[in-house]
Order: structure tokens, then C-alpha cells, then sequence
């Protein structure tokens, strides 16, 4: 089975794709140490590494999956992506930016048969010119690159209008034959998911006083309908999960993360005053339209940055914010999958989490021309 590490890991949307298209998740790097926990739990046979990502080495890396040189087929990751969102501030010199350049060091020291790196639209700026041209003069000469593909997650089967920039590269003399851009445009005939399918089954009626990790864990009503439904419900590859959770949905149909957010009477009436789509004037949130898609969900920050939860959309039958494993539905995380017991850090990561299901393909289009 080709191999394949993830850098920037966070709790595995990237990991679990390349997973499902059939590559060993050989090691993970990640420091957010929440994230890191998940991203374990879920992943509990592959290496992991709580690091900064600028102070390690091709050498590092290899060796802490268990390969040896030149052993690596695929080297992933979504860099911060905070410097050069658009709804951020956007400073040249946040030192996050840097993290973009170090993927690429990494690609350089460890050659591996092909590199994805993920981010936000904003870094196609031409603010950030400089920044890309830097990553890129470190990649050995034998790599091809493929223009940047902008994938708009709702075309690839995901529920969410999530749009993200993927760089790829690979080693020409390790592939069948050569990747184009066209191999990641969406194939024909996927399946468009709308809100009202991909939270079909979870319990709507979900009660505010609902808070911890064990209150969570709530029965599922029904089984998800077509191509949506299998990836949220199986699909499990081997070694993946934490076992007592997968058996506890698998055999009791129960799913976690089903927590509440106590409102007042106010915001419900204000909440439940609102139109699909659109957003109360006060908590900026917007009420999800059964037949649309969900807009792209925010992470909020960390306390390096206020702590702020992010803005949650309204659920489009309930007056209440959606919950984290709704949340995970609309990003296209499958059930099985679980996520930190508190609410802030479940949204932290699944807002800044890459969709599963683009990933997967994404990297099955890569893994059918893998040598």
C-alpha cells in the first residue's frame, strides 16, 4: 500500500481521504495539541508527531513513519491557512505564512512521489506572489507541478459550498503517466448533497442542557439515503477508528457530538423568525436552506488569538445553532468519526478541517496513476 504523511494534519479530513483512496496515513504532524488528540484517536495506527512543522527534517519525518529513504509516496497537508484568508487580516509578514514554504522544504528532503498541499483562495493573491514563489523555488527541478486547481467542495459531493485552492506536484518517473488538471475536475454524474440529505437521521430536537461528552451521544433516527449515505455511515478503512466508538455506532446506531447551546427566548424567536438563508442581524448567524448547501463553516480562533467561537448557522427546522456532529455532516466527516467532547474545539476543527470527501478525490485520482 502506498504511503503518504500528513503535515498540518489537524483532526484528519486530508488523513481520511487519502486513507479511502487507498494510502497507509504512515505518520501525521500536527501541534495544535487538541487536534493532535483527535487526529490520534482516530488514526491509532499511524505515527504521530506533536511538532512545529518548521523545526523538523526530511530525515525526521521519514524515520518517525517508519520508512526508509525514499520509501515515501506522498507528502499532504493544508499549511495555515489564517495569513491569507480573506475574512483574516491578511499581514504579509504573519509568521504563519512561512508555514506555505516549509511544506515545500519538506517536499525537497523527503522526495517523495508526489506532494498536495491545501489552502484558502486568498493565497492566489498577488500580495502573496512573493510568498508562493519562495515554496516553489524549493522543490528539486524533476518535479512537475500542475497548475493551482480551485476545487468547490459541493461539485465534488459534499454538502458545503467550501472552496479551496490545491498545489500538486509530483515525480514523473514514479507515475504511469502524467496528472493533469483534468484528472481533479469533478467527475460526471456525482450526486449534488443538499443540507436537508446530509442531516437526515440525527436528532433534531436536541436539548440545550445537553453539555457533556457522554450527554452527546445520542441514537440515530434513520440511515442517510444514497451515495451521501454510505459515506457517512461505512466505508471504514482498516485500522481506522477508536474501536470502542466505531462498535458503539456500528452496533448501537449512536453518534457523538450531539450537544446543545443554550439561547434565550429572544434569540429563539429572532431565530425562528428567519428565512432560508438568511442571517440575523445580531450573532451574524444564517439559517440553513434545506435545499441549498452550507456556506462554509468557520473555525473561530485559539487563545493565541481571543478565543472566539465561531459563527455556527441556524438549523433550518430548529431555532438553535447546528451542533458539532451536524457540523461534521455538512463538512463531510462520516459518523464513525469523532471529534474533541467540547463544543469549541469540535468546531475549531472541523472549520478548519479539509472535506473528506474532496480529499478522497483527490487522492484517488492521484492513486490511479501512482506507480
Amino acid at each position: 500500500m502506498p504511503t503518504i504523511i500528513d503535515l498540518f494534519a489537524g483532526a484528519g479530513g486530508l488523513s481520511l481521504g487519502a486513507a479511502r483512496a487507498g494510502f497507509d496515513v504512515s505518520c501525521a504532524v500536527e501541534l495544535d495539541p487538541f487536534a493532535f488528540s483527535t487526529h490520534r484517536n482516530n488514526f491509532p495506527n499511524s505515527a504521530h508527531l506533536n511538532s512545529d512543522v518548521s523545526t523538523l527534517t526530511g530525515p525526521d519525518l521519514i524515520a518517525a513513519a517508519g520508512l526508509k529513504a525514499g520509501g515515501l509516496d506522498g507528502l499532504i497537508g493544508g499549511p495555515p491557512c489564517q495569513g491569507f484568508s480573506f475574512i483574516g487580516r491578511r499581514e504579509i509578514l504573519d509568521s504563519r505564512n512561512d508555514m506555505f514554504s516549509h511544506f515545500f522544504r519538506l517536499v525537497a528532503e523527503t522526495r517523495p512521489a508526489f506532494y498536495v498541499a491545501e489552502n484558502v483562495p486568498g493565497i492566489l493573491d498577488s500580495r502573496y506572489d512573493e510568498v508562493r514563489a519562495r515554496a516553489f523555488q524549493r522543490l528539486p527541478k524533476n518535479y512537475v507541478s500542475i497548475a493551482p486547481i480551485e476545487v468547490k467542495a459541493s461539485q465534488y459531493g459534499a454538502p458545503t459550498t467550501r472552496t479551496r485552492i490545491f498545489f500538486i506536484g509530483f515525480d514523473p518517473k514514479r507515475f504511469d503517466s502524467h496528472l493533469t488538471e483534468i484528472d481533479f475536475h469533478p467527475t460526471n454524474g456525482t450526486q449534488l448533497v443538499r443540507v436537508l440529505t446530509a442531516l437526515h437521521g440525527l436528532p433534531t430536537r436536541i436539548d440545550c442542557r445537553w453539555q457533556s461528552e457522554a450527554q452527546g451521544w445520542r441514537k440515530l433516527e434513520s440511515e442517510v439515503p444514497g451515495a451521501f449515505g454510505q459515506k457517512v455511515s461505512g466505508f471504514i478503512p482498516a485500522g481506522l477508528g477508536n474501536p470502542e466508538q466505531v462498535a458503539r455506532y456500528l452496533n448501537s446506531s449512536e453518534v457523538s457530538g450531539c450537544l446543545g447551546t443554550r439561547h434565550s427566548d429572544e434569540i429563539k424567536k429572532r431565530y425562528g423568525a428567519l428565512k432560508y438563508g438568511e442571517q440575523d442581524i445580531i450573532s451574524k448567524s444564517v439559517r440553513l436552506n434545506p435545499e441549498g448547501f452550507c456556506p462554509t463553516l468557520r473555525a473561530g480562533t485559539g487563545k493565541d488569538k481571543g478565543s472566539y467561537q465561531a459563527v455556527r448557522p441556524i438549523h433550518y427546522k430548529s431555532p438553535r445553532v447546528i451542533t458539532p456532529r451536524e457540523a461534521a455532516r455538512l463538512q463531510g466527516f462520516p459518523d464513525w468519526f469523532n471529534f474533541h467532547s467540547t463544543k469549541w474545539h469540535s468546531f475549531r476543527q472541523i472549520g478548519n478541517s479539509v472535506s473528506p470527501i474532496v480529499s478522497e478525490a483527490i487522492l484517488t485520482a492521484i492513486r490511479k496513476k501512482i506507480r
